[in-house]
């Protein structure tokens, strides 16, 4: 008979390896005082709040290390997105004398969600950071290499029209008429820009006005809407200028409103997967009502939810068990 602690695998003040996977599996959807309450309700185990953090935080850590294996067979078409959202953030005071439970600082900081499948997947593979513009073009990398991408790979990238969104994309998947490589500015937030302007072009009919422009963007007319706002543009020393703004926006992205050709391809137009991939992913867990988070603790939860999205969850704690 071995003792119970080595047959258990299980050393003194510490959690057995199942129940840590208990406490992070309920760390990364629910509070962490959600998480105790589930652990005594499940399986009659007591455990205090700072237990269930500490094994949820660690393990969200340890987690980022898992790569997510890619299809066997490289994909013809790669669709890649990438979006921000807010998230708060708290910022302890300074000060080693101070009362730390006073004195925060509350902030929202912007996440990137990178996204990548292949065009005849339904599951993606997602990726986030709190980084720079260089980090975020490592994590959108490494989402499409584990989606399949190869040398060959067409690449169709979908994303709002910021410019060094734009600019990353080229760099990572190419950009020309020579690359198989194509960014698409999100129809959705050109739409936003039209249909400020059409409030004041013909406030009386502007739903009909805005439905006219988005359609000649689908048939590939920029160049007849960007006519269009020519002869409403406001004068130039106008605060509020909705057209201006519109026109503006449009003709620096004419390049990337290949609407009718991705529609052609069966290809989408609008960034509204990675969009909804803020709410399941990173939202449902990070910015749950009252919760503030460390930047280094929010950090590694994006980590954990990250890899959970992409059906590692189980790799991990395999992996685990071996060592």
């Amino acid at each position: 008979m071995r003792p119970f602690c080595q047959r258990a695998q299980i050393h003194q003040n510490d959690y057995s390896v199942p129940l840590q996977r208990a406490l992070t599996d309920f760390g990364a959807d629910e509070s962490f005082g959600a998480a105790v309450r589930k652990a005594k309700e499940h399986y009659g185990i007591e455990v205090p709040i700072s237990g269930a953090r500490q094994q949820t935080l660690a393990h969200a850590k340890a987690i980022g290390g898992v790569e997510h294996e890619p299809p066997k067979e490289p994909v013809k078409t790669l669709i890649a997105e990438n979006d921000g959202c807010m998230l708060p953030i708290v910022t302890p005071v300074a000060d080693p004398e101070a009362d730390h439970r006073k004195g925060k600082q509350l902030s929202w900081r912007e996440a990137r969600l990178c996204l990548a499948r292949s065009k005849d997947a339904v599951d993606c593979v997602y990726g986030a950071t709190f980084g720079t513009p260089k980090v975020v073009g490592l994590v959108w990398e490494q989402v499409a290499e584990a989606a399949g991408l190869a040398p060959d790979t067409q690449v169709h990238g979908v994303a709002d029209g910021a410019v060094w969104i734009m600019n990353l994309f080229e760099e990572l998947f190419g950009a020309g008429k020579d690359s198989r490589a194509t960014f698409t500015v999100d129809f959705h937030h050109v739409s936003d820009y039209l249909a400020a302007a059409a409030l004041a072009v013909v406030p009386e009919r502007n739903k009909d006005w805005l439905h006219e422009q988005q359609t000649r963007l689908r048939e590939n007319q920029v160049e007849a809407v960007l006519g269009t706002l020519a002869e409403h543009l406001e004068d130039p020393e106008c605060k509020e200028a909705p057209v201006r703004s519109a026109h503006g926006y449009i003709k620096e992205r004419r390049d990337h409103m290949d609407y009718a050709g991705a529609l052609a391809a069966g290809l989408p137009i609008g960034s509204g997967e990675v969009e909804s991939g803020h709410r399941h992913v990173l939202q449902k867990r990070l910015k749950i009502a009252g919760a503030w988070w460390l930047e280094s603790n929010a950090e590694t939860m994006l980590q954990l939810r990250a890899v959970r999205a992409n059906k590692d969850w189980d790799k991990y704690w395999s992996e685990l068990q071996k060592n």
